[in-house]
């Protein structure tokens, strides 16, 4: 009988330890921030651009860049393109933001119709950022013959839209102010249909219903939700830049969520800028823009640091607080925003601005 108790009593610990351990990121091994690749060079931008951020692929596997170029407003917003042979070329200069006076193009997603989808984010544009929160909005570039033919507001209203992802019918935007000055900050998650169009979102925007969810973020940088992305099983990820942490969003068919948690986090993660999920390695991969570096993450959550790179003048495609990644093949496409935020590696942007790559096999 003392023998049947110690069992079920060491059964029950075990089971508490497993629900326990299911609520935290999964551990990585102790020699994971040891970088496993190094940085090349993909292409240089062209002098009007400064400031690159987010990238989409193409079906005929060319890249677009949004090149909001926040470090030079000097210079017009606009769309580049890289070309399967790896040159690259201004593409499309955006038309002006209604309420600004200019776009800030960040995320962008292309949708199965071939229309982009871009968040015009204006967080940047004044020396006081917040008399231009509620001026962020989502758009659809609509593509005729390849090329960009009109720019139709999808939502505005938005204070920071960010990062995009684009699935089953449905367009999700990262805000990652969703509440300014709120302690901690709260960021969040909207998601529309890919047929709305000029969707005003009520204020506050934390009631709106198209807010999916929320995020808490206890660090003093002051962003939250970030980069997005779903893996092959439809689940979503998004990423906590300034507490370096991704959560992973398990979506009913009604598309509510039924869990949020924390599946990533390691110590030398120092931020989770822009994701990219790749099927072939069943991986996520996640620019670090304030460690300078980039990661891999596996579906169990384990960490390991994929590239990294010192304080350095971009030669030879050094990693430049990298603030985006997307999966070509067997690479990794890394956007370098070369953008100072506190606290991290790169602390002063210069020129040219770089497309970097890291060759996975």
């Amino acid at each position: 009988m003392l023998h049947h108790f110690h069992h079920c009593a060491a059964l029950l610990c075990a089971v508490a330890l497993a629900v326990f351990i299911g609520c935290n990121p999964a551990q990585s091994p102790t020699n994971a921030g040891k970088p496993q690749k190094t940085a090349e060079l993909l292409g240089m931008l062209p002098e009007s651009c400064n400031t690159p951020d987010g990238m989409t692929l193409m079906p005929d596997e060319s890249i677009i860049v949004s090149i909001p170029n926040f470090n030079d407003q000097k210079q017009a917003p606009l769309l580049a393109k890289i070309g399967k042979d790896n040159r690259i070329k201004e593409f499309f200069e955006l038309p002006k933001n209604p309420d600004t006076g200019r776009m800030g193009p960040m995320g962008i997603r292309v949708a199965p119709s071939g229309d982009l989808y871009l968040a015009d984010n204006q967080l940047f544009h004044g020396k006081d950022g917040k008399n231009l929160f509620g001026k962020s909005r989502v758009t659809r570039i609509v593509m005729k013959d390849g090329k960009p033919a009109e720019v139709i507001p999808v939502a505005t209203g938005m204070n920071v839209a960010n990062g995009i992802a684009i699935y089953d019918g449905y367009v999700y935007v990262t805000e990652t102010i969703l509440v300014p000055d709120s302690k901690p900050l709260l960021s969040g998650v909207f998601r529309f249909n890919l047929d709305d169009k000029n969707v005003e979102l009520k204020q506050p925007l934390k009631d709106d219903p198209h807010l999916l969810f929320t995020l808490e973020t206890q660090g003093k940088t002051g962003f939250g939700a970030d980069g997005i992305c779903f893996d092959g099983k439809g689940n979503l990820y998004v990423s906590d830049f300034t507490d370096a942490v991704i959560y992973r969003v398990v979506l009913d068919k009604d598309g509510k969520v039924t869990e949020k948690k924390p599946f990533a986090k390691a110590d030398f993660m120092k931020s989770c800028d822009g994701m990219d999920y790749d099927p072939k390695t069943d991986k996520i991969y996640s620019a670090d823009l304030v460690g300078n570096g980039v990661n891999a993450i596996d579906m169990q959550g384990k960490v390991q640091r994929l590239a990294e790179d010192p304080v350095n003048d971009g030669a030879g495609g050094k990693l430049r607080a990298p603030c985006e990644v997307l999966v070509r093949g067997g690479t990794i496409v890394v956007a370098n925003m070369d953008f100072p935020v506190p606290g991290a590696v790169i602390q002063k942007y210069s020129q040219p601005a770089t497309i970097s790559v890291i060759k996975l096999e």
